[in-house]
Formats: C-alpha cells, structure tokens, sequence
C-alpha cells in the first residue's frame, strides 16, 4: 500500500503517510492517486493546484470559502517545515471550534486532508518552506473569510513566544463567535 491513512483528534481531519523509496539517486514517492484516497473515504474531486513560498515566522491564515464555494484541502509541504493546522467551523459537528496541528515537512513528507468546514492556516518554521496543495474548488474571492489565529475561544497552540509574520487582512480576521 503506497499510504498509511491515520484518523487525527478530529475523525474528518486525515495524516496521509506516504510510502517513500530511497536509493542512492535520491527519492521517489506518491504523493496522490485517487483509487487508494477513494478507498479510505477521501472522494474529493480536486479542481485546482497552489503553490505558496514563505519565510520563517510568516503564519498564513485561518483561510476558508462559504458554500456553495467551500474548499477540502491536501495540503503537503515540500521544501521546510511547517506547523498546519484546521479549526472546524461546522457549526453542527460535535467537534467545532476544536482545532488539529501536524508538522509537514520535506522530510516526513506527510499529507494533510482537511475537508470542506473547516478553516485552515500555517506557521513557517524552517528558513524557507515550500508547500503545495489541492484543493475541490477554485479561488472565489467573493466566499473567501478568515478566523483570527490567535482567537482565544479557540486557543491553538501554535508553540510560539514572538508575534507572526502577518498579513493585514490576517491581522484583523473575525473571532469564532462572530462569525
């Protein structure tokens, strides 16, 4: 089998370990192929590809789109380290406003599945770090929002004692309760 699924705290939420080969050249791994992510309840149709570069200490998000627009992500990270985390925000599950964190890196090569309800952000902990993600649908500028990163009421540990590199519209997100 080319992946170990395993169920995070939050049974929706997926670590994908990908099974890697190593010789003398180097590497070789897969990093998607439907029929095994179908096999283990992942029947996602993924419709566009991204590919962000940041430097350490930069955090990116919480990011997400409302329906009928709403993004399940794969996220990997493919140069660095990163700390990535999903905040449910399924106002229905038993779960929401309960966080997961995974550190992805090139070395562990792991693979995040997070599904449509669910906010998404990530801390920077290498120098540099590469990630690339799918996600089900497109960019819509329209159904983007966001969630504070440090919202209290959520309290993510994201193991940092220095303020993040942020962007201004991360900077001034909603709180879990407002939105």
């Amino acid at each position: 089998m080319p992946f170990e699924f395993k169920q995070t705290n939050i049974p929706d939420i997926i670590l994908i370990v990908p099974k890697v080969f190593y010789d003398e050249r180097g590497f070789f791994t897969e990093s998607y192929k439907r029929s095994e992510f179908i096999k283990n309840g992942i029947e996602v149709e993924f419709n566009q590809d991204n590919h962000s570069k940041s430097t350490k200490g930069v955090l990116r998000g919480l990011h997400y789109q409302t329906a009928p627009k709403g993004q399940a992500k794969l996220i990997q990270c493919i140069k660095g380290s990163i700390f990535d985390v999903a905040v449910d925000i399924r106002k229905e599950s038993p779960s929401f406003g309960q966080w997961v964190g995974e550190i992805l890196s090139e070395e562990n090569k792991h693979i995040l599945y997070i599904p449509e309800g669910f906010a998404h952000g990530f801390l920077v902990l290498s120098d540099i770090a590469e990630i690339t993600y799918k996600v089900s649908n497109e960019y819509s500028k329209e159904h983007e929002r966001g969630l504070l990163w440090n919202d209290p009421d959520i309290n993510i540990s994201w193991g940092i004692d220095y303020e993040p590199v942020l962007s201004e519209k991360d900077k001034i997100q909603p709180r879990l309760k407002e939105i």
